[in-house]
């Protein structure tokens, strides 16, 4: 994997903004150590316009710094389940065809949004929750409430702010492919 300087970039911009806006400060506690964090809107932003590796990374990277700065440890496999979650959202670009960039946006391709958002909830943290039975040997009724309040409360989340910003980048997108040079 050969990562252009400019993406290298992207992913620590992406990674400390998501890092520093997971912390408990800027969360909802919900549940044990389970915080509803605006700043997955961040992850599903970075993971919509650079793809699945950025994605995974800036969940990984930014779930790692999280942790370490909200004091409670790295747990790995919370760290693990984040970086899949940008994973799978930064299929969008390429199950859409990349028609955001072309400033295309409808109703389909939202769908699409909301339904990687929870797949990918769902399986980055449900891989967590499972991990954390076996690793760490965490009551699974524990870690499946987590799972199912952090799958349900992030696509909700992710689907209410990333549908403003999904869709007024489309409309910024569609305004810069109709310039045309004056005669």
């Amino acid at each position: 994997m050969n990562l252009s300087a400019k993406t290298v970039v992207v992913i620590a911009i992406g990674a400390a903004l998501y890092g520093i806006g997971g912390l408990p400060m800027f969360g909802i506690p919900v549940f044990a150590n389970t915080t509803l964090k605006p700043a997955m809107a961040v992850l599903a932003l970075f993971s919509v316009l650079y793809g699945p590796i950025v994605g995974f990374l800036v969940g990984f990277i930014g779930h790692w710094v999280t942790d370490l700065f909200a004091g409670w440890g790295v747990w790995l496999t919370w760290v693990l389940g984040s970086g899949i979650v940008g994973m799978i959202i930064g299929l969008f670009p390429i199950i859409t065809k990349n028609r955001i960039e072309s400033g295309l946006f409808d109703k389909k391709d939202f769908l699409i949004f909301v339904v990687l958002a929870f797949f990918g909830n769902v399986f980055g943290y449900g891989t967590s929750a499972f991990l954390d039975t076996i690793l760490y040997a965490e009551p699974f009724t524990k870690v499946f409430m987590q799972l199912c309040i952090i799958a349900a409360g992030n696509t909700f989340l992710i689907a209410i702010v990333g549908y403003f910003i999904l869709n007024n980048l489309a409309k910024r997108k569609k305004q810069s492919t109709n310039l045309t040079e004056a005669p």
